[in-house]
């Protein structure tokens, strides 16, 4: 799998009192945000998507890879 650098992860509280997770990738600039479920813990909602978000972000790269050489 392609390097995905640092993901730099942001939990984020609206004013209604509903929870983002920001996942963000600083040399890609790519981000991803999901509303948290409250009934499942956040630890394991993380992990899911931090690594649906690694997949897509080595996807990207990779692409820009082929369209380099």
């Amino acid at each position: 799998m392609a390097e995905t650098g640092k993901i730099e992860i942001d939990l984020i509280k609206l004013v209604d009192g509903t929870r983002l997770l920001r996942l963000t990738d600083p040399k890609s600039g790519m981000a991803i945000e999901r509303k948290l479920n409250a009934v499942r813990p956040v630890r394991e909602q993380q992990k899911q998507l931090h690594d649906i978000f690694r997949v897509a972000v080595a996807r990207a790269q990779a692409g820009d890879d082929a369209a380099v050489t």
